[in-house]
């Protein structure tokens, strides 16, 4: 089926398993990154993200820019925010944490309405801090990777608008863009940002992000200079208008490959309908986490509500080590990844179910994995009850 070399399925919220295709579109030849094809495949890609994003505003700005998904935080925070300015961080974990102290480094003044481990902030106590601060802007981690949350966007997103209109709503949706539902313009985004190892199903090395005119405006506007170069929107954004018009430009150089790769993987993605890809997820996410309930294991993320469709995290039982568990998994070639929020760390394992070992119906990943869970609890001691 695959022409990659035998490996272990990597299931893990990112990086996940790529498809052939994408990765032989890493394997182009080297090529000018101004010249007439590249610039006319980064054009097309740019383009591509407005569909992803469920965006048609023209006055809406897409940028892919070489880096990690943490570049869009700081794309945020030295862009939009001025020092001083106060932004309210929704905490649900520990990439949610990472947005606030992006935020402090570059002068903002975040204030954090955190949620227990496991749940997230509700939209009265949201509603509370916003009539009580004004606030540039307001940031939500879609699903923060640490604890498998999933926050619900477009009622946040009009809470926002009827109670703070002139605060700026923010998305890191760096494990959410490409599996969970977002109606960039439907519901008055004003940021998302996001990486192309997750649900994309691109290589690493790809800051993706859009922002709304109403962002780009906020850009204009500001009072005091931008506090980076590299992230500066300033150095960027006639880049990104340029190449989307198939004019070539430069500030920076970036990856041709990576974007080759991107643009196969955005195609692959539109070939259909997201709403069938979002519902996917959906049903294989509802079957695995059946699962974890029918072994009596329980989850980070107690409600369903509050369940993240790309990956689950999962509470080990009593007497079973991470250390144990990963180690049996991988001899069964199914990589997991290990708990990183540090109240829980120790406690609990991640299964990342994104992008082709969700949508391609000729791979076994998911089923193998399920299998591959339950008989290595048995092996580490278990008896379900």
């Amino acid at each position: 089926m695959s022409k990659q070399p035998e490996h272990p399925t990597l299931l893990i919220p990112g990086p996940i398993e790529f498809d052939d295709d994408v990765l032989q579109s890493m394997s182009r030849y080297s090529e000018s990154h101004v010249g007439p094809a590249f610039v006319a495949t980064f054009g097309e890609t740019l383009s591509m993200l407005r569909k992803l994003f469920q965006t048609t505003d023209p006055s809406s700005q897409p940028f892919v820019i070489s880096g990690s998904g943490t570049l869009g935080w700081d794309l945020v925070a030295a862009n939009l925010v001025e020092p001083g300015e106060d932004v309210l961080v929704l905490s649900t974990g520990y990439f949610s944490d990472g947005f606030a102290d992006c935020l402090r480094t570059y002068g903002a003044n975040p204030t954090q309405l955190k949620a227990p481990v496991g749940s997230r902030p509700q939209l009265p106590e949201i509603e509370k801090a916003l009539s009580e601060k004004k606030y540039k802007m307001i940031t939500v981690t879609h699903v923060d990777t640490s604890t498998g949350v999933l926050s619900e966007l477009k009622d946040l997103a009009a809470l926002v608008h009827r109670v703070s209109p002139e605060t700026l709503i923010v998305v890191d949706g760096v494990c959410s863009v490409a599996c969970e539902e977002i109606a960039f313009d439907e519901w008055k985004l004003d940021g998302v940002v996001t990486a192309s190892q997750k649900a994309i199903g691109c290589p690493a090395g790809l800051s993706i992000s859009m922002f709304s005119g109403r962002a780009m405006q906020a850009f204009q506007n500001r009072k005091t200079p931008v506090a980076s170069y590299f992230a500066s929107m300033k150095n960027w954004t006639h880049i990104m208008q340029n190449y989307e018009a198939k004019k070539p430009s430069y500030f920076a150089t970036p990856s041709p490959q990576l974007v080759h790769a991107l643009h196969t993987a955005l195609d692959q993605i539109l070939a259909r309908p997201l709403s069938e890809r979002f519902s996917r997820h959906r049903e294989v996410s509802d079957k695995i986490k059946q699962t974890v309930s029918s072994l009596g294991l329980k989850q980070v993320a107690a409600n369903p509500e509050d369940q993240a469709h790309g990956m689950t995290a999962i509470y080990l039982p009593e007497g079973i080590k991470v250390t144990d568990i990963l180690p049996v998994l991988g001899k069964k070639g199914v990589v997991f990844a290990g708990g990183i929020h540090k109240e829980i760390a120790t406690k609990y394992i991640r299964f990342g179910h994104m992008g082709v070992s969700v949508t391609d119906p000729r791979r076994q990943d998911i089923d193998h994995a399920l299998t591959s869970l339950e008989d290595s609890l048995v092996a580490c001691g278990y008896k379900k009850p």
